[in-house]
């Protein structure tokens, strides 16, 4: 019989040391727990997060920004497919996980739900939305559960790829003529705060902060992850001519930080809650996807079982 309160001083010490908690090893059911909801809640964001961007594939304005957008489109395909193997190392089944997200018993990312009105918008998202996708998640590369952790690790350099290009599109027409420069200056105005929200409440309001951190799983706050983006960021727009949408912003030389003014978590909540401008409409993709790709996932089990029968008879 498993002695839990010895198998929990054994967890917490390998952690302390700085360890990987590996798939076998023994673990609270409540880090187990953490650990789907989190890694799940990241893979329905890269799939969901496809759709945005996706939108614009056709009408990219030339063939080297429709390859470029074609390779990013599908470099989150596969960051879905390495986060869903991650969850289920933890127990969890794939197909359970997705047929949460498709009745909204799970959650994703709050800026997936946001449209994209024009083409300036596909370089903010790879500027903003992929630059605090990487604060965050290089903080992820070096979390205590070994799956997730490796899995990070490629996700971040593909993601690195990610904000390059979505700045070298702003910073294009940035440069461009008079409707350039004013199309990339609406697109931040109208995604600077909604990423602001990715890293989530201020952390008094965090219910969850204090686990993940206890349990390495995250390794930095919400706030410190935020400011640490608010700080890279905010001179990369200045370098381009583009102004930031805050008429609080300030600089302040003792701390060395940039401040901003009060981000409305309140929309944040709405959204999360299902009532952002496009919650239902990105819902509604997934599930005709869904269904019109059951065909592939029979044909694949009938596949793998017929493999799997045949070599159990050799």
């Amino acid at each position: 019989m498993i002695n839990e309160e010895l198998e929990l001083q054994k967890f917490e010490q390998k952690i302390a040391n700085g360890e990987k908690i590996e798939p076998k090893d023994w673990m609270p059911e409540k880090y187990r727990k953490q650990l789907i909801r989190m890694i799940a809640q990241h893979a329905h964001s890269e799939i969901v997060g496809m759709l945005p961007e996706g939108n614009w594939i056709t009408r990219a304005p030339s063939l080297r920004r429709k390859m470029v957008l074609l390779a990013k489109v599908q470099d989150e395909g596969g960051h879905g497919l390495y986060l869903y193997s991650a969850a289920e190392t933890l127990g969890a089944d794939r197909k359970d996980l997705i047929e949460a997200l498709l009745n909204g018993k799970m959650k994703y990312s709050n800026i997936f739900n946001y449209p994209t009105l024009s083409w300036a918008d596909i370089g903010i998202i790879g500027w903003l939305v992929d630059g605090a996708a990487i604060v965050n998640q290089t903080m992820l590369a070096k979390c205590s559960y070994g799956p997730y952790s490796r899995a990070m690790i490629r996700i971040c350099k593909e993601e690195n790829f990610h904000k390059r290009q979505g700045y070298e599109n702003v910073s294009v027409l940035a440069q461009g003529n008079a409707k350039q420069k004013q199309m990339v200056q609406d697109a931040l105005n109208r995604w600077w705060w909604q990423t602001l929200m990715m890293f989530g409440p201020h952390d008094e309001n965090s219910t969850n902060t204090v686990d993940l951190m206890r349990w390495k799983i995250k390794l930095e706050t919400n706030d410190s992850l935020r400011q640490r983006f608010i700080n890279l960021t905010i001179p990369q727009a200045y370098a381009i001519g583009l102004t930031i949408p805050d008429n609080d912003l300030k600089y302040n030389e003792k701390t060395q930080n940039w401040e901003i003014g009060k981000i409305n978590f309140d929309e944040l909540y709405n959204v999360i809650n299902g009532n952002g401008p496009c919650n239902r409409i990105r819902i509604a993709e997934r599930k005709k996807s869904y269904e019109e790709g059951n065909w592939v996932r029979i044909a694949a089990e009938n596949y793998a079982l017929k493999n799997k029968n045949n070599y159990g008879t050799k």
